[in-house]
């Protein structure tokens, strides 16, 4: 597999310089998040793709009990309903009566959700009260089929989504002004950018950011500011562009091929040589028959296996001055090295005090 380090050299040859990211994509804003929420659910209408448990059946007896019906649990046997878990978060401003997605996952021994209906489920939060009530048809984004000598399935069919499947009966809605200030917090605390954020804020707010610690500015609301403009203070705070400061890291994943290297990385002079060893396997068949004239043994086919070694030596390369993490991609796919094979060298260079950056290796 060739590494993807091509791709990000082509990145870091093509970026425009200086060029800074929005205050509202790199923070969020202390005390705007969603809350999760959940709940048991019953679906039906399915095509015999259902789980005809116990607790299925009972969920839709005590269903039914609301209406003019009288059922036992003997009275239902039918694989098309299913029990589910409802999931869904709601956000921070949802507001009673909105509707928000969820998703609905078979807990049961179910096939498929593929065209069931979700009657009512009351969703809860970790307080045990019902913020929101979802209900209506499933889509999986995929299917299952079997017969008796085969089956056929794409994608995940026993996990479905209700877009908009839920409405808000109770807010919960997010309070982030604690004592006229806001609390902006990075999503990768840094004590060079959070430092960035303070100062383009004072440029347009003089003496209204400071910085806590690497991960997050205290911001006091102006005192002239109106209620009703709090919303257009922070979108003109989030629209302030800084220049965010790379750590110096190599990552890389063996198992997918994955490499990403931080514009920062810098590699000391050094001299480079790298072997790889190979191993070939081939299997195929001979044929033995005893020797003529002879009057015992048989003809028959029998396995050999010829095993190949071939070790390949590489050229001690000489890295004479730093190089820049352009430099470094063109050097190392020059060399048609594998994902193993970087993995080697950046651990090598790292434990001679070449690698000038954090190397991680999943």
């Amino acid at each position: 597999m060739r590494p993807f380090i091509v791709l990000l050299a082509a990145i870091g040859l093509t970026a425009v310089p200086g060029r800074g990211e929005r205050i509202k994509d790199i923070v969020e804003i202390e005390g705007v998040r969603g809350n999760p929420i959940w709940g048991y659910g019953l679906v039906v209408g399915l095509d015999g793709t259902g789980d005809n448990s116990e607790a299925s059946k009972r969920a839709l007896v005590n269903i039914l009990r609301h209406a003019p019906l009288v059922l036992e649990l003997g009275d239902i046997s039918s694989k098309n309903i299913a029990s589910v878990m409802v999931t869904a978060e709601l956000g921070p401003f949802s507001r009673r009566g909105s509707k928000i997605d969820v998703t609905v996952s078979a807990i049961g021994s179910a096939t498929s959700l593929q065209g069931g209906t979700l009657l009512m489920a009351p969703l809860m939060g970790a307080d045990q009260e019902v913020y929101a009530v979802a209900q209506g048809s499933i889509t999986t984004g995929g299917f299952a089929a079997a017969g008796k000598a085969g089956s056929v399935s794409k994608n995940h069919p026993t996990v479905g989504i209700i877009s908009g499947g839920a409405t808000v009966e109770k807010e919960e809605l997010a309070s982030f002004v604690n004592n006229g200030q806001i609390n902006l917090q990075l999503r990768y605390p840094d004590f060079t950018t959070v430092e960035r954020i303070a100062q383009a804020i004072n440029k347009v707010y003089p003496a209204s950011a400071t910085t806590l610690d690497a991960g997050s500015v205290k911001l006091d609301i102006p005192g002239n500011l109106g209620q009703g403009d709090l919303s257009g203070f922070i979108d003109r705070i989030g629209a302030l562009e800084v220049e965010v400061d790379q750590p110096a890291v190599v990552i890389i994943n063996e198992r997918t091929g994955t490499i990403v290297v931080g514009e920062k990385v810098t590699i000391s002079t050094v001299a480079i040589s790298h072997g790889s060893l190979s191993i070939i396997t081939k299997e195929r068949e001979q044929v033995s028959q005893p020797l003529p004239l002879s009057k015992t043994g048989t003809t028959e086919k029998v396995q050999r296996t010829d095993v190949t070694v071939i070790e390949q030596g590489g050229a001690l390369q000489v890295v004479p001055r730093p190089l820049t993490v352009a430099e470094l991609a063109r050097a190392l796919n020059a060399m048609g090295l594998t994902p193993r094979d970087l993995a080697a060298i950046f651990e090598a260079l790292r434990k001679a005090g070449a690698l000038q950056a954090e190397l991680k290796i999943m």
